[in-house]
């Protein structure tokens, strides 16, 4: 009897189940329409071409789905409550889209770090504003082809924060709200790229410590500060799980941990909608 059970017809079944139900539908990030949140957009614009979307005048993230085409849009921390447009050239012409920012409370963080990394010298001052400008080409990078993934495991494994958007008080004076995930991971842990890119920039800043900027495509920079290490050099192509250097406390740090930024149309954006 046990002649007659046919094996391929089994083993048939087990690989259907095992394929997922829309292999080309892109996996996007959680959506949630506040201040450093994602807006997700399903345009009304057909055809094979990929429509251009705009938003407060930077491109925008556009994905291919099996129903049309999909814009990811980040939301700046710093974004008005209220309307909010993005602007669509494609097949069907120009269109309009509005869509509403809604509130979020983001907590409050007192810490304490030196002195001189709060009030700074002349010459600090100096140093910051020159990397302001090498930060801001880095995030400006743009490559066409779209990030294998919109869900992102993360670099190092360890606790998470909540601290995206907090507001900052350090020494008792009020800086600008925090545009990352913080994972304590002790020094030297490993720090790898959750999917592939190419690195855009590497070095030492003042606040940031030593850095890597990561480009997955269409607007999508990663950051990685306060290491201890950098294995990789600007240019150089990153498979999904490529080291990129080592947990470290470099920069204006209270202790050993990864800042992790993810950079979206020129926005940080809350990496916890991008985890898996």
């Amino acid at each position: 009897m046990s002649r007659s059970v046919p094996a391929l017809p089994l083993l048939g079944l087990m690989l259907i189940v095992q394929c997922p139900a829309n292999p080309s539908e892109p996996e996007l990030p959680l959506e949630n329409a506040v201040p450093g949140g994602v807006k997700i957009i399903r345009l009304d614009s057909g055809g094979p071409a990929m429509p251009y979307v705009e938003t407060d005048g930077h491109r925008a993230l556009v994905v291919q789905g099996t129903a049309g085409w999909v814009a990811v849009i980040g939301i700046p921390l710093s974004a008005p409550l209220g309307t909010r447009q993005v602007i669509v050239r494609g097949s069907n012409g120009r269109q309009e889209i509005d869509f509403s920012v809604v509130d979020k409370h983001y907590v409050t963080q007192t810490l304490k770090v030196a002195p001189g990394q709060v009030n700074l010298s002349a010459a600090d001052l100096a140093r910051v504003n020159e990397e302001k400008i090498r930060i801001d080409h880095a995030l400006r990078h743009w490559s066409d082809p779209p990030p294998e993934s919109l869900r992102l495991p993360q670099p190092v494994p360890g606790p998470r924060s909540s601290s995206f958007g907090s507001r900052r008080i350090f020494n008792g004076e009020s800086r600008n709200p925090h545009s990352g995930m913080d994972i304590a991971a002790p020094v030297g842990a490993a720090v790898h790229v959750p999917i592939a890119g190419t690195v855009v920039d590497t070095g030492e800043f003042f606040f940031n410590g030593n850095t890597v900027f990561v480009d997955h495509g269409r607007g999508l920079i990663s950051m990685y500060c306060h290491l201890s290490a950098i294995d990789v050099k600007p240019g150089q192509r990153l498979a999904a799980g490529t080291r990129i250097g080592a947990v470290g406390m470099t920069g204006r740090a209270t202790g050993p941990h990864l800042h992790w930024g993810l950079n979206l149309n020129r926005a940080w954006v809350d990496p916890e909608l991008f985890l898996p």
